[in-house]
């Protein structure tokens, strides 16, 4: 393969395996929005009642904080490489068992099953291509598991779309007699078995190998992605940053030996995790079809919205991977939590402007319009922002030694937080409304702003060896 940059830096090779890596985000977001246009087949299939809908729409979250609290762990004994192998064969499993769910209680199983995949994934793939990628366009590469995860969300929306369309609804029968919402997570297992194929061709992380004190493994691979010259020094590199602290990575390196504190970086890492939850994203995208049915759009319409959203988004992280490596990561946080607040302010105010009409809230004028423009305005500038830029920065922003430990615990947060904000809505949606439920996302994004401005340090341009914590 050709040497694509001066000094044998094979840049070709660089992007293809962190391609590779971010099939995984495509399945994390295919997983994660395939969910939005079934509740209707889960209600009839299971005649579930209101809280245990929310709770098979939720289960997976269970799953996703289980595998990303295990897969830092995980890849730190069995390697990054075979993480996403285990999770590949874990979305296969859970694409089949979903869609053949009999009840609800197999049916949680397989998206369990399914959420253990996603969070693993979640966390490992931005770690493994920060683990093989030059620092001067490492964000632009990890950039692209979140066009990833949104094209996963996109194609989730439409074919979900285009499924309950050929059968009439996402409750008629389809092919094989079964449902079209039983075909909605079947069409998983396609990229499922292409992702677990083409993790067979790609390396192991050099970073993972050095740790492990397999050098001679770890030149292999460095010499395959910066050639021999450049692999040497990179190898040094490594080493030097372990040299005084060579154990084996466990949970308790994640406090300061000398205070014994946690770190303060673990806590930076744990609040981007959250707030990227707190500002009710995934509201969007598991809740979308209900919520502009909500506002009186039909089932296609609303399905179809949720497919405009998803393009929008994935022209949103076009821009990201352009700007994240000439900017920074940090200009991006703020900017998009100030975006995110003003939009949600947009979206409250249509929402409060409307009434209840047999069950069905009803927006004056031109309110519904001002809800969906505002709506996916925050989609954009969540996109052009938290979206990837936290996942970039969790995979880099950490030294060496305590990657893993330390994905595992913000990876924890992040997910337990996905699942606390998806059970909930629907609860504070009967409670409350609609405005007073998006309030809480409000706030949330107006205090992220003060959080990035003090707390974030930014890590553009930097190698991994010169992170501190």
């Amino acid at each position: 393969m050709n040497q694509a940059t001066t000094g044998g830096e094979n840049t070709r090779l660089i992007v293809l395996i962190s391609v590779v890596a971010t099939i995984g985000g495509f399945l994390f977001g295919f997983d994660s929005g395939v969910i939005n246009g079934t509740q209707d087949g889960l209600h009839q299939a299971f005649k579930s009642g209101e809280w245990m809908q929310g709770f098979e729409i939720a289960s997976m979250l269970l799953g996703c904080a289980v595998g990303a609290f295990s897969a830092g762990r995980l890849s730190d004994n069995l390697g990054r490489r075979n993480v996403l192998i285990i999770s590949a064969v874990m979305f296969l499993l859970s694409a089949i068992g979903a869609g053949a769910a009999g009840s609800s209680t197999w049916f949680i199983v397989a998206r369990v099953v399914g959420g253990f995949a996603v969070g693993a994934a979640s966390v490992i793939s931005p770690a493994y291509i920060a683990e093989v990628a030059p620092a001067r366009y490492r964000g632009r590469l990890a950039t692209v598991q979140q066009i990833a995860i949104i094209s996963g969300l996109t194609a989730a929306f439409l074919s979900n779309y285009l499924l309950a369309a050929t059968a009439g609804s996402s409750t008629e029968a389809l092919w094989g007699g079964h449902a079209a919402w039983r075909w909605m997570f079947w069409m998983q297992a396609v990229p499922s078995l292409l992702f677990l194929l083409l993790l067979l061709t790609i390396p192991e992380s050099p970073r993972y190998l050095v740790v492990k004190r397999r050098k001679e493994d770890a030149l292999q691979v460095l010499t395959r992605l910066f050639g021999a010259a450049g692999a040497q020094a990179k190898l040094e590199e490594i080493d030097a940053s372990l040299s005084t602290d060579h154990h084996r990575p466990q949970l308790s390196d994640l406090k300061n030996k000398a205070t014994g504190r946690i770190r303060p970086i673990v806590w930076v890492g744990i609040g981007l995790a959250t707030f990227q939850q707190l500002v009710g994203i995934n509201v969007v995208f598991y809740y979308g079809a209900v919520l502009w049915q909500a506002v009186g759009f039909s089932e296609n319409d609303a399905l179809l919205i949720n497919v405009l959203s998803g393009a929008l988004s994935i022209g949103a992280c076009i821009v990201t991977v352009l700007l994240i490596d000439r900017i920074g990561r940090k200009p991006l946080l703020w900017v998009g939590s100030a975006g995110m607040a003003v939009s949600l302010a947009f979206v409250v105010v249509a929402f409060a402007s409307g009434s209840l009409v047999d069950g069905h809230l009803q927006l004056p004028g031109r309110m519904g319009t001002l809800a969906l423009v505002a709506a996916n305005a925050y989609v954009v500038f969540f996109n052009l922002s938290w979206g990837p830029v936290m996942w970039v920065m969790l995979g880099e922003m950490f030294p060496n030694q305590i990657r893993g430990s330390a994905l595992a615990v913000a990876g924890a947060a992040q997910w337990t937080s996905n699942f606390a904000v998806t059970v909930t809505f629907p609860i504070l949606l009967a409670a409350t409304g609609l405005a007073a439920t998006y309030s809480i996302y409000l706030v949330a994004a107006v205090i992220s702003v003060f959080f990035v401005l003090k707390y974030v340090r930014e890590t553009k341009g930097k190698e991994l060896e010169q992170m501190e914590g």
